[in-house]
């Protein structure tokens, strides 16, 4: 459903501007004579406004401008009955997304406008859904655990979450940095922007400069066109760098600057770009053994760890084990379309015991073997697969 304003004061262009508009039974249509019953009436939050020029009191140009600066996301439409170039480029520099022309195509068009306008509000709205959906999948009470580790492991993301430091996060492969890292994003004020991953041990050497900072075309021999980075991509949002410790030495500088000036310059240009980003980064190294050993810039090392989470392994976690073996056993019931299985009592000690040199990323694919090996549903001792390197 699209809310649209239609600001008019002639009662016959009112008329025929519903009588087109109402045809479609998606659109929720409200009319105002003046600019200033419209600017009243904001609050209601119209998806799209259109507005005649000529208004008692404030011209449509100035109106629209009023509307953009209270909500920059309403959509206009400016009506007019003159082809004047220089209102039409004044409509447009004020952010109208359409001008139209008061003559006899006028509601053909008004019609088709709308239609497109009113399409990508539709567009907005599932995407807006979309991030709800994402944003409550990444609430603290997705994160499980009762174990000591895990509840001061969540202490100390709701200390930082609202802030801009950068955040560090220390940990075995499997132990749930990612997701650590999403809950910082996706429970901050940045969390409806974009939340970009880069695994710096995915990349080839020689392209994790143009990975991250972009490049212009011709800049190498294989640009062939323009790229921005994935800071630029991060843009008012969250970037995670995930394994920071493989960036190799001769980059670390570059990324420093980046960390300190936030701004980048794309690869073949002399142009910086300014941004607004915040980072996390991870590693299951020991990065304090990486710069003395002389592989990890020292400077780089402290700006990074403005603020440090450790993840335990699994094996220090306790009655966790068990708690997330179940909610990995509803997953895959729930995706496969089986019932749930269970874990005997046997099972659930030999997995206590055990290691978990894989972390919750090894928990997970044993539960997923062990639900299609357990006979009757329920989990032995048997059904558990260990994968020994």
């Amino acid at each position: 459903m699209a809310k649209i304003f239609i600001v008019e004061d002639d009662a016959m262009m009112v008329t025929l501007m519903r009588q087109t508009l109402s045809k479609n039974p998606n659109y929720e249509i409200q009319h105002f004579e003046s600019a200033e019953d419209c600017l009243n009436n904001l609050h209601l939050n119209p998806d799209i406004v259109t507005i005649d020029y000529h208004l008692p009191g404030m011209n449509g140009v100035g109106l629209m401008r009023k509307i953009k600066s209270y909500n920059s996301a309403i959509m206009c439409v400016l009506v007019s009955g003159q082809e004047s170039l220089e209102v039409v480029v004044d409509a447009y520099k004020s952010g109208a997304q359409d001008y139209l022309i008061k003559n006899d195509n006028l509601f053909v068009n008004l019609e088709n406008s709308i239609a497109n306008l009113s399409a990508n509000v539709v567009l907005k709205k599932e995407n807006e859904m979309l991030k709800d959906q994402i944003i409550d999948r990444h609430k603290y009470s997705n994160i499980l655990g009762n174990s000591n580790a895990v509840l001061r492991m969540l202490r100390l993301i709701q200390k930082v979450e609202k802030s801009n430091m950068m955040v560090l996060v220390t940990g075995q492969s499997g132990t749930g940095k990612e997701l650590v890292a999403k809950a910082l994003h996706y429970n901050s004020p940045r969390a409806r922007k974009n939340f970009v991953t880069v695994n710096m041990s995915a990349i080839p050497e020689e392209l994790i400069e143009s990975e991250l900072f972009g490049h212009e075309k011709g800049a190498f021999t294989d640009a062939r066109e323009r790229r921005i980075g994935k800071f630029e991509e991060a843009n008012d949002g969250t970037i995670f760098l995930d394994e920071i410790g493989e960036m190799p030495l001769n980059l670390q500088a570059k990324l420093l600057r980046v960390l300190q000036e936030k701004e980048v310059q794309r690869i073949g240009s002399n142009k910086t770009i300014k941004l607004d980003f915040r980072m996390v980064a991870a590693t299951n190294r020991n990065l304090a053994l990486e710069v003395k050993e002389g592989r990890f810039r020292e400077d780089l090392f402290y700006r990074i760890q403005g603020f440090l989470i450790h993840l335990p392994p699994l094996k220090e976690r306790g009655d966790d084990v068990i708690l997330l073996a179940k909610h990995f056993l509803e997953q895959y019931a729930q995706t496969n379309k089986t019932p749930v299985a269970t874990v005997t009592k046997e099972a659930a000690k030999f997995m206590l015991d055990y290691e978990w040199p894989g972390n919750i990323r090894e928990l997970k694919a044993v539960m997923e073997r062990a639900a299609i090996l357990a006979d009757n549903g329920s989990i032995t001792v048997d059904d558990l697969m260990f994968v020994n390197l």
